[in-house]
């Protein structure tokens, strides 16, 4: 666009140009605050976000009880003798938070109370919903989105002066201003974020809100899945010292910000945290200074939850007498009370039940007497064991169960470099990759994991970008913490491990410049390159391995970003 077409002898001092619809921009990266604040966020993490789609959600009649109460806490908790500001909703793995969280956003959202949501997930596809780092600028972004917020788009024949913006229009001005001020904000920490961003809007506006309009509540969901990351653990935490940040230290900082707003009297949003109760979320809750502000709950048996489980598995198993045309008396009663003492209060055993039932080699019928008929020879302390027995019977249906399960593992968590960002991160990359690199014969992905289907999520073989996803982080923690895996590993632990298996995987790629079963065409083994490149393989400066470096380093040159792509320390070995 021209701005002055055919215009002769005059000169254009400072300049500033501003975008009307979205407020003023930065001549000097051309980002609006807008386009700064939408490249920030984390869509993944909404609670109707479409990576959420297969994510669990409360049966129909279920969780009723805790539900209600948390409803209850929402909408009338300013006539409680003490009112709170935070809810912290907690129980062990497998119990239901996350599907009581998001059975929570979805009726909130209905009501029109639901201010904006967070869903941290480790194991996700998507890094941004494992990092404070676009906790806050989702939760700005989502507030500003309310119909209430909005900014309205302000051209010349809009705006009339007996009709200005509302009060409650402002806000989401206010919060660019704040993005075009400070452009360097979403590095800061987190509750300067929340100071500059929500807090400080909402205070000059705070006389002028009827509040009895506003969204309620803010809903977070899986705090403890919330990782510091491989680049971002070595800075300093918080308190100082020489440590490197750990998970527990951004978990405390985002507590410590979301705090920080819940006690400002300007902020009218309740927030629902959900998390397992690791050990420094519960000390963060249960201290004195805390105590009082906040309400938990605890998923235990004083919510019923036999009851729901046994409703679960009623309706399920319907659907599956309908669908395989079995007999009104299957299953019978008692195999019903049964799955449900052995869950223990934990749905993830009976989702995974259902799905070993649904998507096992047998008829229904005699994959859910496989099931019955486990039983831990010691359960001693573990509250587990079921659920390790349950996993250990589908791990061993592979025909090599220790390498299927370094498979799962070595999937979940490849390290890569952002070519963006240049930042490390825990990635999910896709299927077709992960059997390109670690298949040492055609075939072995399908011939390892195909008995796998109740585990975990698998593509179909055409599908050139969906990850291999686990159901539930529960079997991440099972595969890796070897005193509860080892009838799948034994005591040879060095045999067939991720770690190793990883390793001799990029080393045989590093030494024959390409993995072991050949690729077929130009565009397969660009986007197989790409991917390899992006691998951040540290494990490899402790392994001895011989390769053409000036083949390497004419590929990484060939790349988009040869800069950002791969560390020269990583490359340059012999």
């Amino acid at each position: 666009m021209a701005y002055f077409q055919n215009a002769r002898e005059f000169n254009v001092n400072n300049l500033s140009i501003r975008n009307v619809t979205n407020g003023p921009w930065n001549s000097s990266t051309g980002k609006s605050p807008l386009e700064r604040l939408e490249e920030t966020i984390a869509p993944g993490a909404l609670h109707n976000s479409e990576e959420r789609c297969d994510a669990p959600k409360c049966h129909p009649e279920t969780r009723v009880a805790v539900q209600n109460e948390i409803l209850s806490w929402i909408s009338k908790g300013d006539t409680d003798n003490e009112p709170t500001k935070m809810m912290w909703l907690t129980g062990p793995a497998g119990s239901g938070k996350t599907a009581i969280a998001g059975s929570i956003a979805e009726a909130c959202k209905k009501e029109g109370i639901l201010a904006a949501s967070f869903f941290f997930s480790s194991f996700s596809g998507s890094a941004n919903r494992r990092s404070k780092k676009c906790l806050v600028a989702t939760l700005a972004y989502q507030i500003r989105q309310q119909p209430s917020l909005r900014l309205r788009a302000m051209g010349p024949d809009d705006f009339h002066e007996d009709e200005p913006p509302t009060a409650l229009q402002q806000y989401g001005k206010l919060m660019l201003r704040s993005i075009e001020h400070d452009p360097a904000i979403f590095s800061k920490r987190l509750s300067s974020q929340v100071e500059e961003l929500i807090l400080k809007p909402l205070r000059r506006l705070h006389s002028l809100i009827d509040h009895s309009t506003f969204p309620k509540v803010i809903v977070i969901d899986g705090l403890d899945e919330c990782k510091a990351g491989k680049e971002q653990s070595q800075s300093r935490p918080l308190h100082g010292g020489s440590k490197p940040r750990t998970d527990a230290d951004d978990q405390l900082e985002i507590l410590s910000a979301l705090m920080l707003a819940a006690k400002d009297p300007a902020f009218p949003f309740r927030i629902l945290i959900s998390s397992r109760p690791e050990r420094a979320i519960s000390t963060f809750f249960e201290s004195p200074e805390f105590n009082n502000a906040t309400v938990n709950i605890f998923l235990d048996e004083k919510y019923g939850p036999d009851d729901d489980i046994a409703l679960f598995l009623r309706s399920k198993f319907a659907e599956n007498r309908r669908i395989y045309n079995l007999s009104s008396a299957w299953p019978p009663e008692e195999a019903i009370r049964m799955l449900v003492a052995d869950a223990s209060g934990q749905f993830i055993y009976v989702t995974t039940v259902l799905r070993f039932v649904e998507a096992g080699p047998n008829p229904p019928p005699s994959q859910l007497d496989t099931v019955l008929k486990l039983r831990p020879s010691i359960q001693g302390s573990n509250p587990f064991a079921l659920l390790d027995a349950l996993y250990t019977l589908i791990l061993m249906s592979s025909p090599n169960p220790r390498c299927a399960a370094s498979w799962i593992q070595i999937t979940q968590s490849f390290i890569t470099r952002n070519i963006n960002t240049n930042e490390l991160a825990v990635e999910r990359l896709p299927a077709v990759f992960s059997r390109q690199l670690l298949e040492t014969t055609p075939g072995e992905g399908e011939h390892l994991l195909g008995n796998l289907r109740s585990l975990i999520s698998i593509p179909p073989s055409d599908n050139t970008i969906a990850p291999y996803r686990t159901y539930h982080k529960s079997l991440l923690d099972f595969i890796e913490d070897r005193s509860r895996s080892s009838a799948i590993f034994g005591k040879w632990r060095w045999l067939n491990s991720p770690k190793g298996m990883f390793e001799d995987a990029v080393s045989w790629v590093l030494k024959n410049k390409g993995p072991r079963i050949p690729l077929t065409t130009e565009l397969e083994a660009d986007l197989f390159f790409d991917q390899f490149l992006s691998l951040v393989a540290t494990e490899l400066r402790a392994t001895t391995v011989t390769y053409d470096v000036s083949w390497w380093a004419k590929k990484i040159l060939s790349r988009p970003d040869p800069d950002r792509a791969f560390s020269g320390d990583n490359l340059v070995q012999t």
